[in-house]
């Protein structure tokens, strides 16, 4: 081996290393700045929740980047690091989540809540369906509203967002949609839950199967009782399973959804992601993982998606949300009550009113 062939491992070695330098230099301010804001939005969203961390994520996101577009340099200098936090902190976050959802406790109460829970999830999904018509939404901002709405808010945008792959603008518009009716709903619920004279548990299913957001059905629960807000989060950790046929199901409709998604496998079907969230749940339910560790997974998990939502917001603008319209918003709205009175209905229907 000649001279320069020995002196081209050392320098192919150190050329990677700087580019790796450079990398991290130049994904080090967004990252930062997505960070910082989730860090300051989640005690002050344990403080106030009924607005919760996630809206606060959003929000402070949203004013960080109306300051950022004020400077064509600061915007350049800030957008690499935040686009890694939008795409690549999605999977991580869903997975974390499911270390959360023990799968003996999942398949309990899912077994007694079945009907109200998979009746919702229907009747939620064909009124996106024939609204989002209706209302003539464009097709990824229809599939977002209605998969946050139906299914799990945020995890559930997130979810579909790292499948579809869709506009990161209508992704902004889609979570502050469904958390203007999160806080609506948390003001609403508990004392519309008294005057219906609900149980602790009943009021626990109602809210778990209606509100989307897992921090504004635990506020809601909180302030009708504390055996309400445990149901309701058990509820609402079975009724996050459903992530894992919703990205199944989006992925093979993509093409139909994202008129330019690439084409795909069957493999690519199961996303890396949505399998470690089923392994994740199954470790949970077998008890490998101590309390003192599954807790704090628990956290970082909210804490990225907070880095995400704060991501994702410097990309919501006044001007980009006045384009889109206030058709989402009332997709949004009109989910959100078809949710509630579906799911009142069905527990009248089965005994648990």
């Amino acid at each position: 081996m000649s001279t320069s062939e020995t002196g081209l491992y050392p320098a192919l070695h150190g050329w990677a290393k700087v580019d790796g330098m450079n990398r991290a230099r130049t994904l080090a301010p967004g990252l930062a700045l997505a960070a910082l804001l989730a860090t300051v939005a989640t005690p002050v969203g344990r403080a106030l929740p009924m607005v919760g961390t996630p809206v606060l994520a959003l929000g402070a996101g949203a004013v960080a980047g109306m300051a950022l577009r004020r400077r064509i340099e600061t915007e350049a200098l800030f957008d690499p690091g935040l686009e890694v936090a939008r795409q690549r902190l999605l999977g991580v976050a869903i997975v974390l989540l499911g270390l959360g959802l023990p799968m003996g406790s999942v398949l309990s109460v899912g077994r007694e809540t079945a009907i109200v829970l998979l009746g919702t999830l229907i009747v939620g999904a064909v009124a996106a369906f024939v609204v989002g018509r209706m209302l003539a939404v464009d097709r990824e901002s229809a599939t977002l509203v209605a998969v946050g709405t139906t299914i799990c808010g945020a995890s559930a945008i997130a979810a579909a967002t790292a499948v579809l792959r869709p506009d990161r603008q209508r992704v902004a518009y889609a979570l502050g949609t469904i958390f203007v009716f999160n806080v609506a709903a948390v003001l609403i619920y508990p004392p519309l839950g008294r005057a219906l004279g609900l149980s602790q548990e009943a009021f626990g299913l109602w809210t778990g199967t209606a509100i989307n957001d897992t921090s504004s059905v635990l506020a809601a629960g909180v302030a009708f009782g504390a055996g309400a807000a445990q149901f309701a989060v058990i509820v609402k950790m079975v009724r996050s399973l459903a992530i894992v046929p919703l990205c199944i199901g989006l992925h093979l409709g993509r093409r139909r959804i994202t008129a330019d998604a690439p084409a795909g496998s069957l493999r690519q079907a199961f996303p890396l992601f949505v399998v470690l969230f089923l392994a994740a749940s199954v470790i949970a339910g077998l008890g490998i993982l101590p309390t003192s560790v599954v807790d704090p997974l628990g956290t970082v998990s909210g804490w990225l998606i907070a880095v995400v939502l704060a991501a994702i917001g410097t990309s919501l603008s006044v001007a980009r949300v006045r384009i889109a319209g206030a058709r989402p918003l009332l997709l949004g709205g009109l989910l959100g009550l078809v949710l509630g009175v579906s799911s009142l209905a069905l527990m009248y229907a089965t005994g648990w009113c």
